[in-house]
């Protein structure tokens, strides 16, 4: 099958390339989807779980992308749930090979059933972004509905997934991008936008989360602004703030197959919409991994549902 992967740490971006690589091999509860859509982030070539194993062993060529949306092609031993033939979307393992492929394997538990009628190349924005907003919001923020939630990045995928969710959760949501964000994220419903290049952070006054997906001075300088008993969420590295009166707090999504669920159904009802760029096919992942753009690229793997 063909995927896009890296073979050496040194080489940064310019590594990618398309290669053929064998047939996954489906372990115990795993399922082996056919790719018809998949997301990446373009950090994950940093980490550490795309070089090694859980063990600790170099287990390149590794294959990139974590986000997956397809049709079940196979089922491991003891996998229960879903069936051969059956649409899903979901999160592939970390630290095994990923989604910018033609099949790939994937634990049973970090997928859902997708609905009919939703599009892979749509389904395929939604589970990293969706979790991480999800929990973000309210596994760590514990928000609720009447607070008010201060969430950066209010345009990308992972903030404006989180915008939404706090909206519908009936929270105040701030949001903050760059000046060419405003109109987004005000249709996504913010009911104020900063401009992080123009605006003073600090208009924003106290709320009760902060969605932190920058870090740096503004995850900083949002510490000031959770009011006592509120809560500093981030994805991007563990604060060096301390709250005098609130929890701040660093996390990493996990795989949730009832909430993956929750969110397609979400996705489906058209209570909650991605924000999807560039379609870009697989043979142009490489150096999609080096364009911005808005919204997130989603790589189409295969035609048809």
């Amino acid at each position: 099958m063909q995927a896009i992967t890296v073979q050496d740490r040194s080489t940064g971006l310019a590594g990618l390339s398309l290669t053929e690589e064998p047939y996954p091999h489906a372990a115990e509860n795993d399922v082996i989807v056919r790719v018809h859509a998949a997301g990446f982030t373009r950090g994950e070539i940093d980490w550490p779980a795309t070089w090694t194993d859980r063990a600790g062993r170099d287990r390149t060529p590794s294959v990139l992308g974590h986000d997956v949306s397809g049709v079940v092609a196979e089922l491991g031993y003891g996998t229960t749930g879903l069936t051969v033939g059956q649409r899903v979307f979901g999160l592939t393992d970390w630290a095994r090979n990923g989604s910018l492929a033609e099949y790939v394997a994937v634990e049973a538990r970090n997928l859902a059933p997708l609905p009919a009628g939703v599009e892979h190349t749509v389904a395929a924005a939604l589970p990293i972004a969706g979790l991480t907003a999800w929990q973000g919001l309210f596994d760590h923020g514990r928000l609720a509905a009447g607070q008010t939630v201060l969430v950066h990045g209010a345009a990308g995928s992972v903030g404006s997934i989180a915008v939404q969710l706090a909206c519908e959760a009936g929270a105040r949501v701030i949001g903050t991008g760059r000046a060419r964000d405003r109109d987004t994220a005000l249709g996504l419903g913010v009911d104020v936008f900063l401009d992080l290049q123009a605006d003073s952070l600090e208009d924003a006054g106290q709320v009760d989360v902060v969605f932190d997906v920058i870090g740096r001075d503004v995850l900083d300088r949002s510490a000031a602004l959770v009011r006592p008993g509120g809560t500093l969420v981030t994805i991007v590295a563990p604060p060096t703030v301390r709250l005098q009166d609130g929890r701040a707090i660093f996390f990493v999504v996990e795989p949730d197959r009832d909430r993956l669920a929750d969110l397609a159904r979400r996705l489906r009802d058209g209570r909650l919409r991605p924000i999807v760029g560039a379609v870009r096919t697989l043979a142009e992942a490489p150096a999609a991994f080096a364009q911005r753009t808005s919204g997130k690229t989603i790589i189409r793997v295969a035609d048809g549902e």
